[in-house]
């Protein structure tokens, strides 16, 4: 990712409270959502709309990345029962993020 002279280190690294906020802003402010951005940012905290946006653009191309196979899926050790049970808890929000 090309950094603008603009970016500072806090607009690059995003802390798990950010990421979480982030998240639930997402779910709250939909693509319909007027000046959606703009509430998103508010909503984090300590970032900028263009910030929050190009998260979510990251984001929305890392899914497609990974629905066209293009990232190999993780050798997880598996208990038994449903499979569902041993994911992450990251990848059970990324599962759960309405991106479209």
């Amino acid at each position: 990712m090309a950094s603008s002279s603009m970016s500072s280190k806090s607009s690059d690294s995003w802390t798990a409270k950010e990421n979480k906020a982030f998240e639930r802003a997402l779910a709250v402010y939909d693509k319909d959502t007027p000046d959606r951005w703009y509430n998103v940012a508010k909503a984090v905290g300590g970032k900028t709309e263009e910030e929050v946006k190009r998260r979510y653009e990251e984001l929305v191309e890392d899914v497609k990345r990974i629905e066209a196979g293009r990232v190999p899926f993780p050798k997880y050790k598996t208990t038994g029962g449903s499979g569902q049970g041993n994911m992450t808890d990251e990848e059970k929000r990324m599962r759960n993020l309405r991106l479209y």
